[in-house]
């Protein structure tokens, strides 16, 4: 190969690498604007508030904004904030079930107990959430808290695909539902993306579409259809038990996760929870999409676009209820949850 081959090679890969962390590093500051933004027009619909916005600086308008924000915060009933740790709660133990249906799967549910997998899940997912991909930061957990009760590697490596496709198969399966009845859903996003000016008969269309890929996988386990091969990949269908119970459990997630939200919004313009789930699930796979750490940024310009009828400020105060409870506060638990469990294997080592 000549030196001219090897440095045409070298700067595509340099270019290959570069684009994307690019292309997510661009969706966030286009988010943070528009943000800033929606925000600053509500909040200047105060003649007060207007006149300090005004004054055109950076940081007096943060403050602005910030203390709007906070009022709202204020103004969230306790029991909203309760509910909302409650389907905190729900939504980790769901996201617990994802590893106890992989484990029965690979046949390994016997041997590792209920509280080491729900320790092992909460960790996972907190780093997963909130480092960005989620795959290979919260496998490393995984690879690490599994292979430390026996499990070989390309069985962590089955347990990771299999709870990547439990969340998949319940976000295609509650998405689909959410299209099928409500697909009015996305024609706000149609006035800040004009390229999703969609016909509801195209989405209900789309809606059917996606359940009817969840029918045909639930079909294929319950007639035990034969292994495909998907490139090099040998994919088998499952046990119609292991089936039956991701049914369950991905939605049963999301809904709990959009419940977050859902009890941290004003009762005043609330469009119903199946209007916040639809919201949740679009916005939250934007965020996913973007590779962006906790999707920041990204989650928030696609949800406040679908929830116009409430005001922007106390849809941003709802996603930062969201933020501490689902993603900030297990964060902070992981911590020591990683320290405990590498000292004890220290110790089992000496």
């Amino acid at each position: 190969m000549s030196n001219f081959d090897r440095s045409t090679r070298s700067w595509s890969r340099l270019a290959t690498d570069l684009a994307w962390p690019l292309i997510s590093l661009a969706s966030v500051a286009w988010s943070i604007w528009l943000l800033q933004v929606k925000l600053e027009a509500e909040v200047s619909t105060d003649p007060i508030a207007r006149a300090l916005l005004e004054q055109g600086a950076l940081w007096s308008d943060i403050k602005v904004v910030s203390e709007v924000i906070s009022a709202r915060l204020a103004q969230i009933p306790l029991e909203g904030y309760a509910f909302a740790s409650l389907a905190t709660l729900a939504a980790y133990a769901a996201l617990a079930w994802y590893d106890r249906i992989a484990l029965l799967h690979l046949s390994r549910l016997k041997a590792i107990s209920w509280a080491y997998v729900c320790t092992t899940s909460f960790v996972a997912y907190a780093l997963g959430h909130n480092v960005g991909a989620s795959v290979l930061s919260g496998g490393a957990v995984r690879l690490r808290a599994y292979c430390a009760k026996g499990l070989s590697k390309a069985e962590v490596a089955t347990l990771i695909a299999m709870c990547t496709f439990t969340f998949a198969y319940g976000t295609a399966l509650s998405l689909g539902v959410v299209l099928l009845y409500e697909p009015e859903i996305m024609a706000p996003l149609v006035q800040v993306f004009p390229q999703f000016a969609v016909p509801d008969v195209g989405l209900r269309a789309i809606g059917g579409v996606l359940l009817v890929l969840c029918v045909i996988y639930a079909s294929g386990s319950l007639l035990q259809l034969k292994p495909f091969r998907l490139r090099k990949v040998l994919v088998s269908y499952p046990l119609p038990r292991v089936v039956v119970r991701q049914l369950l459990a991905g939605p049963a997630e999301l809904i709990a996760a959009a419940g977050i939200i859902y009890f941290a919004l004003p009762s005043s313009g609330n469009p119903g929870f199946a209007i916040v789930l639809g919201a949740f699930l679009i916005s939250f796979s934007a965020g996913l999409l973007s590779q962006v750490p906790g999707g920041i940024g990204v989650m928030e310009a696609v949800f406040l676009a679908l929830m116009p009828d409430i005001p922007a400020t106390s849809v941003f105060a709802a996603l930062l209820v969201w933020r501490v409870l689902y993603l900030l506060i297990p964060l902070a638990l992981s911590g020591p949850v990683i320290i405990a469990f590498e000292y004890s294997q220290f110790r089992r080592r000496r």
